[in-house]
C-alpha cells in the first residue's frame, strides 16, 4: 500500500505541485521572520554586551534608553569622583563617560543624516574594556579622536553622508552654537558586529564636554573596570560608598539587563507584528491544501474505491492520503526552509530601509527555526488533509463499478444551521467589545466569523454566484452563462477557493478602514486643536536647539511664539510625560479646562483628567515629580484639563524643568501670525529662518495633517505589503483549482470544442469562472472587513474619534481581485484550449 502510495503520488506530482507551492509560501514567510527576529536579537544583545562595562556609575533614575525624547540632564560628576574610583582598591580603572542627545550628523549637501529611524548616539572615546575584557569599540580605519575639532563615524553614516577621512564633517548641535563641524579622523564601530542603524558620533573627552555641556569638565556617566578577583557585586557595593547624592553604582549585568529588556519590548513589538502576518499565510495555505485534497479525492473516488473492492481497508485509504499529505509537506517545508532564509535578507533590507540595519552575520538558520518550521508545515497539512482523508476511507467499494464515480455530497443544512450559531456568538462577543470599549473581544468575534464565513461560503455566496452569472451572460453570450453556471455547479468547492482570498481581502478591509477612521480622526484633532497659524517641530519629537526659536522670534510677520520642551520624569513609581511651557502657551493654544486654571507660575502644574483620576488629584494638591540625580520639582496642582495633543499628562512652566536639571531645548514652537501679515510669506521667511536646521519642519495647519497622514499612509502600505503573501497564496489556490477542474471536466470541454465552441471562447469561459470565484472572496471579505473595521473603530472610539470608509481603495480591492481572477485562469485557460478535441471525448 506504501509503494501504491508513492506511485499515486509521483503520477500526481504536478496536481500537488501547486499546494505544495501554497505550503512553501507560507512556511517560507514564517521561517523568513524566525531567522529575522533571532538576527535582530543577537545583534543588539551582541551591541549591549560588547559595550557594556563591568560597573557603570550613572544619576539615579536614568532611562539608558529615552534616544533622546526626554532631552538631557545637567546632573553630572566631576574629575574629582572618578578618581575617587579609581583609588578604590576594587576598581582596575574608572573612565568618564560624556554622552549626549540631540546632536545630529548633516551630510556634505546640508541634508540630514538618520534622525528618522535609529537613534544618533554622541559620547567621547576612550580605551575602557567592556565586561569581558574586550575593547567596546573597533576602529575600522583611520585614527581615534585626541583634539577638539575631531570626529570619528560609523562607515554607514559616512557613506550616507558623503564623507571621507580629513573631510569636514557637518554637525547640528543641541546646543549653544547651532551649526558645527569637525575633521573626519576615524571609522568605527561597536565591539560585536556593526551598529543596528544608529549613527556614531565620537569626539575627544573635552570636545564632547563642550557640546553637551558648555565646557564644563565633568562627566555623566562612569565606567568602572574591575581588578583581578573582584566580582560586579562587590565592585558596584564599593563604588557606591563613595559617591556623591543623586548617582547609584550598578553591574554591568544589570545594566546589560535593563538594556536587552528596555530593547526587548520594541523588538517583541516587531517579532508580533511580523508573526501574526506569517500566521495568516500558514492559514491561506491551510485552506488551500483543505481544498485541494478534497478535489483530488472527488476525482479518485473510482480509483479509491477499486482499492476497497480489491481489499483495502478503510483506515489503509485514509492513512494513504495522509501518507502523501506528509510526504508533500516534509518536501515543501524543506524548500520554505531555504527560501525562508532568503526572505530574512529581504525583510533585514526593508527595515535598513527604515534605518535599522542588522548584522549579515546573524542571520542564520537555528535549530528551533528548522524545527518549528517543519513542525508547522507538516502540522498545518497533515491536519488540512485529515478531513478529505476521513472521506476517501468512507468511499463505498461498490462506486468502483459506476461508471462515473463521484463522490455523495451531504446537505448543507446542517452546516447552515450549525454556522449561523457561531456566527451568532461572534456577533454576541462584538457587542460585548463595542459595549465595554475592548477590541479583544471584537477581535474574537471575527476570528469566529471569518472562520464561520469560510465554511458558509457555500450558502452565502450563491447570490454572488448568480448575479455574476447573469452578469457575464448578458455580457458574453452562452460562453459567460456556462462559466456562470460551472461556478454554482459546486458551490463547496468555489466558496472554499473564494475563502482563501476572502481571509486576506478581509484583514485588509479592515485595515483600511482603520486606517481611514485614524486619518478621519486626524483632521478632527487637528481642527480643534491645532490653533497656532504655524507649528515647528521635529517629525519624530525629538529636541533641537533653541537658536532656532531665537532665529524665528526675530522674524518678519511672527506675531506671538511660544515653545515647549517634553521630557519624562517618575512618579508614583511610574514614568509620567511632562511638558514645560512658557507663558505665551495659553495666548497661541486653548485647553480644555474641568477646573482651575491653565495659567501656570511659579511651582504650578496642570495635569489631564485622567492623571488626575488615576492618581486622585483636585486641584491645590502636592505633586511631586523626580528627575534624574534624585532631583525633586515640588509643584501644586493648579488647573486640570481634557486631554490634548499640544500638551501631556503633567504641563509645567519652562523655568521649573530648568530647576529639575532638564537642560533647555525647545521640542515644539507655536506660532500665530501679527495681524495683516501674509499667511505664505511668513510661512516661507519661518522656513527660512529654520533652513539651517533640517531636523524640524514648519506647518500650517493642513500640512500638519497631511504630514500625520502621510505616517499613517506609510504603516498602512508596509500592512498591505506584507498581506499580499496572503493574496498570493490564493491566488495559487485559484489556479490550482481550475486546473484540477479542466482535468476533471477534460471530456465536458471536449464535447464543447466538438459543438463549435472555439479556443478562445474556452479561454474566456475559464477565465470567468476565475474572476467569479475571486469577485465572490472580494466581496465576502470587503464586506466582513467593513463590518469589523466599523465595530473596531466604535471601540476605540475614544481615539478614532471618526469613522473612515475607504470607498477608493475598497473600489480598488475589487478591481485587483478581477486582475487575479484573470492572472490565475491565464494558465489553466491555455490547457483547456490545447485539449485535443478527440482525445478529451474519449476520456473517462
Amino acid at each position: 500500500m506504501l509503494r501504491l502510495t508513492l506511485r499515486t503520488l509521483l503520477a500526481r506530482k504536478v496536481r500537488l505541485l501547486m499546494s505544495g507551492l501554497a505550503i512553501v509560501l507560507g512556511v517560507a514567510f514564517l521561517a523568513g521572520v524566525l531567522v529575522f527576529s533571532n538576527a535582530l536579537s543577537a545583534t543588539f544583545d551582541s551591541i549591549i554586551n560588547g559595550s557594556t562595562p563591568d560597573g557603570v556609575v550613572r544619576a539615579q533614575d536614568t532611562d539608558e534608553f529615552s534616544g533622546g525624547v526626554g532631552g538631557q540632564s545637567a546632573q553630572a560628576m566631576t574629575p574629582e569622583v572618578v578618581a575617587s574610583l579609581a583609588a578604590l582598591p576594587e576598581v582596575a580603572r574608572a573612565d568618564g563617560d560624556v554622552a549626549g542627545a540631540g546632536l545630529n550628523l548633516l551630510a556634505s549637501d546640508g541634508t540630514l543624516v538618520g534622525g528618522t529611524g535609529a537613534p544618533t548616539l554622541s559620547f567621547n572615546y576612550h580605551d575602557g574594556p567592556n565586561m569581558r575584557g574586550e575593547q567596546a569599540l573597533l576602529l575600522e580605519s583611520g585614527s581615534w579622536p585626541t583634539a577638539d575639532g575631531e570626529i570619528v563615524l560609523d562607515r554607514r553614516a559616512a557613506e550616507s553622508g558623503g564623507y571621507a577621512l580629513g573631510d569636514e564633517v557637518k554637525l547640528l548641535a543641541p546646543f549653544g552654537e547651532l551649526n558645527r563641524t569637525a575633521r573626519l579622523v576615524g571609522i568605527a564601530e561597536f565591539n560585536g558586529g556593526g551598529t543596528a542603524g544608529a549613527t556614531l558620533l565620537i569626539f575627544s573627552t573635552h570636545e564632547a564636554q563642550e557640546i553637551f555641556y558648555q565646557g564644563r569638565d565633568v562627566y555623566n556617566r562612569i565606567s568602572l573596570t574591575a581588578a583581578d578577583g573582584v566580582t560586579q557585586k562587590e565592585l558596584a557595593a564599593a563604588a557606591g560608598r563613595v559617591l556623591p547624592p543623586g548617582f547609584e553604582a550598578v553591574t554591568g549585568t544589570q545594566v546589560a539587563n535593563d538594556s536587552q529588556d528596555a530593547v526587548g519590548g520594541f523588538l517583541d513589538v516587531i517579532t508580533i507584528f511580523l508573526t501574526v502576518f506569517a500566521i495568516i499565510a500558514v492559514l491561506v495555505g491551510g485552506f488551500i491544501i483543505v481544498n485541494t485534497f478534497s478535489i483530488l479525492v472527488a476525482q479518485r473516488s473510482r480509483e479509491l474505491a477499486l482499492l476497497r473492492a480489491l481489499g483495502a481497508s478503510r483506515g489503509q485509504v485514509t492513512r494513504s492520503v495522509l501518507v502523501e499529505a506528509f510526504v508533500l509537506s516534509l518536501v515543501s517545508s524543506t524548500l520554505a526552509i531555504g527560501l525562508g532564509l532568503l526572505l530574512a535578507r529581504g525583510l533585514a533590507a526593508m527595515f535598513r530601509s527604515f534605518g535599522l540595519d542588522i548584522a549579515g552575520g546573524a542571520l542564520d538558520l537555528t535549530g528551533d527555526t528548522v524545527l518549528t518550521s517543519y513542525l508547522v508545515g507538516v502540522g498545518v497539512t497533515m491536519v488540512a488533509a485529515y478531513l478529505p482523508a476521513r472521506r476517501a476511507g468512507r468511499v463505498p467499494p461498490v462506486a468502483a463499478m459506476r461508471a462515473d464515480a463521484t463522490s455523495e455530497r451531504s446537505s448543507l443544512r446542517r452546516r447552515t444551521v450549525i454556522g449561523g450559531l457561531v456566527l451568532a456568538a461572534g456577533a454576541g462577543f462584538a457587542a460585548y467589545g463595542v459595549a465595554d470599549s475592548d477590541a479583544l473581544w471584537i477581535g474574537v468575534g471575527a476570528v469566529l466569523w471569518i472562520l464561520t464565513v469560510a465554511a458558509l461560503s457555500p450558502v452565502l455566496g450563491k447570490p454572488v454566484l448568480a448575479g455574476c452569472r447573469t452578469l457575464f451572460a448578458g455580457l458574453f453570450g452562452a460562453t459567460g452563462r456556462l462559466a456562470g453556471e460551472n461556478a454554482l455547479r459546486d458551490p463547496r468547492r468555489t466558496g472554499a477557493t473564494a475563502s482563501a482570498l476572502m481571509i486576506g481581502l478581509a484583514l485588509v478591509s479592515t485595515i483600511g478602514v482603520l486606517a481611514a477612521s485614524l486619518n478621519a480622526s486626524v483632521d478632527d484633532v487637528v481642527d480643534e486643536q491645532f490653533t497656532a497659524d504655524l507649528l515647528v517641530q521635529s517629525p519624530t519629537f525629538l529636541p533641537f536647539s533653541t537658536e532656532i526659536g531665537d532665529r524665528i522670534a526675530d522674524t518678519d510677520g511672527v506675531g506671538v511664539m511660544t515653545r515647549q520642551q517634553f521630557t519624562s520624569a517618575r512618579y508614583d513609581d511610574g514614568s509620567v510625560f511632562v511638558t514645560g511651557v512658557d507663558d505665551r502657551f495659553t495666548d497661541v493654544f486653548d485647553l480644555d479646562v474641568v477646573t482651575g486654571t491653565d495659567r501656570l507660575s511659579g511651582d504650578e502644574a496642570v495635569v489631564t483628567t485622567d492623571f488626575a483620576e488615576e492618581h486622585d488629584l483636585v486641584v491645590g494638591d502636592p505633586l511631586e515629580l523626580s528627575f534624574p540625580g534624585a532631583l525633586r520639582l515640588r509643584t501644586t496642582v493648579a488647573g486640570v484639563v481634557e486631554a490634548s495633543e499640544v500638551t501631556s499628562e503633567v504641563t509645567v512652566p519652562l523655568d521649573s524643568l530648568a530647576e529639575a536639571g532638564v537642560l533647555r531645548q525647545d521640542t515644539s514652537i507655536g506660532i500665530l501670525l501679527a495681524p495683516g501679515a501674509d499667511p505664505r510669506a511668513v510661512h516661507d521667511r519661518v522656513d527660512e529662518a529654520a533652513t539651517p536646521a533640517p531636523i524640524v519642519g514648519v506647518y500650517d495647519k493642513t500640512e500638519f495633517a497631511d504630514e500625520i497622514r502621510g505616517q499613517v499612509n506609510q504603516l498602512l502600505y508596509i500592512i498591505y505589503g506584507l498581506l499580499a503573501l496572503a493574496i498570493v497564496i490564493a491566488v495559487i489556490g485559484i489556479v490550482n483549482t481550475l486546473g484540477l477542474s479542466v482535468i476533471e471536466r477534460t471530456r465536458e470541454i471536449g464535447l464543447l470544442r466538438a459543438v463549435g465552441m472555439s479556443r478562445p471562447k474556452v479561454r474566456r469561459m475559464v477565465t470567468l469562472e476565475s474572476v467569479t470565484i475571486a469577485v465572490l472572496g472580494a466581496v465576502l471579505g470587503m464586506a466582513l472587513g467593513l463590518v469589523v473595521g466599523t465595530l473596531l473603530q466604535r471601540a476605540l472610539a475614544e481615539d478614532l474619534t471618526s469613522l473612515g470608509l475607504p470607498v477608493a481603495q475598497l473600489v480598488a480591492f475589487l478591481v485587483v481581485a478581477i486582475v487575479v481572477g484573470v492572472l490565475a485562469a491565464v494558465i489553466p485557460a491555455i490547457r483547456a484550449a490545447r485539449l485535443d478535441v478527440l482525445d478529451a471525448i474519449a476520456n473517462e
